[in-house]
Order: structure tokens, then C-alpha cells, then sequence
């Protein structure tokens, strides 16, 4: 399957999920807003925290939606490959077969 249908399908399982529980729903889509506006760190900084969250927690859907974020916002190869060595770093083999995935999704969807 590739990163589009993936995504495709996450955002599917979202909606999805949504629906069953849209308090809950809301009130994360709240705090997702509240925390990528304002404060001292920008945007884009923000989602290359995310990235590193997602491929150290080793959730694939949580890096496809951070690398389609962080594509649009404008990141380029060079910088999602330093978090991705950063991510190697600390969280050691794991975290490299999961920064591959993320770095093949960016390809994907950058190219």
C-alpha cells in the first residue's frame, strides 16, 4: 500500500471514529489547534517535534500525517533527514527502520 492510500485510509479510521465519539473528537481537534498556534516554537518546528514523537513511539500513521504536514509547510529531504538522525540516535534500531518508513513516505509524497 502506499503513503497517499495510507493516508487514505487513516483519515477513513478517523472520520470513522470520529463519528462514534465526536465529544472527544472535538476536544482533541482543540487541542491539536491550541498547540500548534501561538507559543515560542513555530509551526513547522513544532511538526518535526511531532515527527520525532511518531517514529520514536514507532506509529506509522502518526508519521504519514506529520510528513504530509511537514511537506506542506515546506520542510525539505535535508531537514526531515536531521530529525530522522536524531531520532536514530535516541531511540537506537527501532528508530531507524521506522525513520527509513518516514523518509520513504516524504519521498513518496514529495516526488
Amino acid at each position: 500500500m502506499s503513503w497517499t492510500e495510507k493516508l487514505s485510509a487513516t483519515r477513513a479510521g478517523l472520520r470513522n471514529l470520529n463519528g462514534a465519539i465526536p465529544d472527544t473528537a472535538k476536544a482533541f481537534g482543540a487541542l491539536g489547534k491550541s498547540v500548534k498556534q501561538g507559543g515560542t516554537l513555530d509551526y513547522k518546528t513544532k511538526e518535526f517535534v511531532a515527527l520525532g514523537i511518531s517514529v520514536a513511539d514507532r506509529c506509522e500513521p502518526c508519521i504519514s500525517l506529520h510528513v504530509e504536514a511537514l511537506a506542506k509547510a515546506g520542510a525539505t529531504r535535508e531537514e526531515i533527514a536531521d530529525v530522522l538522525g536524531m531520532c536514530i540516535q535516541m531511540g537506537g534500531g527501532p528508530s531507524m527502520m521506522y525513520a527509513a518508513k518516514a523518509l520513504e513516505c516524504f519521498d513518496e509524497l514529495t516526488g
